[in-house]
């Protein structure tokens, strides 16, 4: 038999005092709940570009009418939370240490989502090629609702890519908004 010789790059020992350190961040962590209220301006982008699409990716796959996945979903909280949970369903079922049945298990959800899709959709007013703000019931006491008025929108591409900077830069100005204030309680100590 021959002897083994390692390459001159390569160990002829092992060591695990050798072995590279594994970052946190180059390990893929497991599918988390998404509140959107509560996200850095920073992951904020990253979960809109990612359920961005997923759901391009949903409405092909299963050829969704506008009725169930309107182009415009992304300016309506109630589209947006529904569609997250069912990412985030979707992502659970697949996940290589489920179950094989979990599949199962999303498509029986998916069916419950697509009619409450409709549903939320029916009462946005959002369509096909134009957009409103989710109508507002104002209680007793409180200011009266804005108008709302359908806007024609002509690229939804160009308009998701807008929406996305405005939401991000909105977040960000508040992000550093609060750390300026508890840069004035602490007399600007970081």
């Amino acid at each position: 038999m021959d002897e083994y010789t390692p390459e001159p790059d390569e160990p002829d020992h092992f060591d695990p005092d050798d072995e590279p350190d594994t970052a946190a961040d180059d390990v893929a962590e497991p599918p988390h709940p998404v509140n959107w209220n509560l996200l850095s301006a920073d992951d904020l982008e990253v979960e809109w570009l990612a359920l961005n699409d997923w759901v391009a990716w949903l409405r092909r796959t299963y050829g969704l009418p506008a009725s169930v996945v309107p182009p415009f979903w992304h300016r309506h909280p109630e589209l947006v939370w529904e569609l997250s949970a069912l990412h985030l369903h979707w992502l659970g079922a697949y996940d290589p240490e489920q179950a094989g049945s979990a599949p199962f298990g999303w498509h029986r959800d998916f069916t419950d989502a697509r009619n409450r899709l409709r549903e939320w959709v029916a009462a946005s007013g959002t369509r096909l090629d134009h957009d409103r703000p989710t109508r507002q019931t104002t209680w007793p006491g409180e200011e009266p609702a804005p108008p709302v008025e359908d806007v024609f929108i002509a690229d939804r591409g160009e308009d998701f890519v807008q929406f996305v900077f405005e939401q991000v830069e909105a977040r960000r100005e508040a992000e550093e908004a609060f750390f300026r204030t508890l840069g004035e309680h602490t007399g600007g100590l970081s």
